[in-house]
């Protein structure tokens, strides 16, 4: 049997930091206000001549070193992004370009804050098919693009980032399982109702949010999406090593593990760093983990997104 494995990982933050106390001087907030409800401290803005493909291809090339690919061996890019260089090419054709790895499958999906668990499962049933072998998988937003910045409801949340994962064909377990699900009926609590027509923008550019409705929404999917691809395995929330999910807010983050009955100390957060970086968060969180010593060899480790859409999914990875 093919499995897929995360043989390396990688995470890219612009330079920039915008601080809470940075946010208080422009907006009616205060750096207790935005921690004690979000837990975030800071997040990172992308200059103005960065766009997603950038920061992505700084993941990558964090990832490939990692994983001790050489770009050439690369046969499938997929990247997570709302926030995509332009309309057409896609990111995912740009940033090929960029890392030098010219004429392999590339493309981009959308499904906002759950992009990269939807990729992380598009490029695994691809490995498990036979049909390629070696995937660079992607998560980069430039969400400061996209946020009203005088809206004190949503310009605290958000930040910019890119994460990365090498996604190779294996013979032992490392993807095992994943789901995924998607509801448009709730389309209206979290969007970016805009469109160009024309050459204008129609609509709103910037984005919306509807946040007690997305908190309690968000909850009730996660914890159901890990129950089902444990289901899947033939695990129980017990064989969990580690819990990451979407890194939305703190509160969003505890209530999930709370909920699934994890205990705290296996919970990965990230948010405080760099906010919610929608697609990019959750292998950004990864990648620090890993990092820093926590996730090893054998872990299992629950990757969960959930979006506007609204899109949610799970993956249960075994390192």
């Amino acid at each position: 049997m093919i499995w897929s494995r995360i043989a390396g990982t990688g995470s890219y933050l612009p330079a920039r930091i915008v601080t809470n106390d940075d946010l208080a001087r422009r907006m009616d907030t205060s750096d207790e206000w935005i921690r004690t409800r979000t837990g975030i401290r800071q997040r990172h803005v992308a200059e103005p001549s960065q766009t997603a493909s950038d920061l992505g291809a700084e993941a990558s090339r964090a990832a490939l070193a990692a994983a001790r690919v050489a770009p050439a061996e690369i046969d499938l890019i997929i990247v997570a992004t709302s926030t995509p260089d332009h309309i057409f090419p896609s990111t995912a054709c740009i940033m090929q370009t960029k890392l030098g790895m010219n004429g392999c499958a590339a493309f981009d999906i959308q499904a906002v804050c759950s992009g990269f668990v939807y990729a992380l499962t598009i490029a695994d049933k691809l490995i498990r098919s036979g049909q390629h072998r070696c995937a660079l998988v992607v998560g980069s937003e430039v969400y400061s693009r996209i946020i009203d910045w005088n809206d004190r409801g949503t310009a605290v949340l958000f930040g910019d980032g890119a994460g990365a994962v090498v996604l190779k064909a294996g013979d032992r377990p490392g993807v095992r399982a994943s789901v995924l699900h998607a509801d448009g009926s709730y389309a209206g609590i979290l969007s970016v109702p805009g469109s160009v027509c024309g050459g204008k923008i129609v609509g709103s550019p910037f984005l919306q949010m509807d946040g007690q409705a997305v908190f309690k929404f968000a909850v009730k999917v996660l914890d159901e999406a890990a129950r089902e691809t444990l289901a899947l395995c033939g695990l129980t929330v017990a064989d969990i090593d580690w819990l990451i999910p979407h890194q939305a807010n703190i509160r969003i983050l505890e209530a999930t593990g709370k909920r699934l009955g994890i205990d705290r100390s296996k919970l990965i957060v990230s948010v405080d760093r760099h906010a919610n970086t929608s697609a990019a968060s959750v292998p950004l969180a990864l990648d620090l983990a890993i990092r820093d010593g926590r996730i090893r060899p054998g872990h299992k480790v629950m990757l969960e997104g959930v979006g506007g859409g609204f899109t949610w999914g799970a993956a249960l990875v075994e390192m």
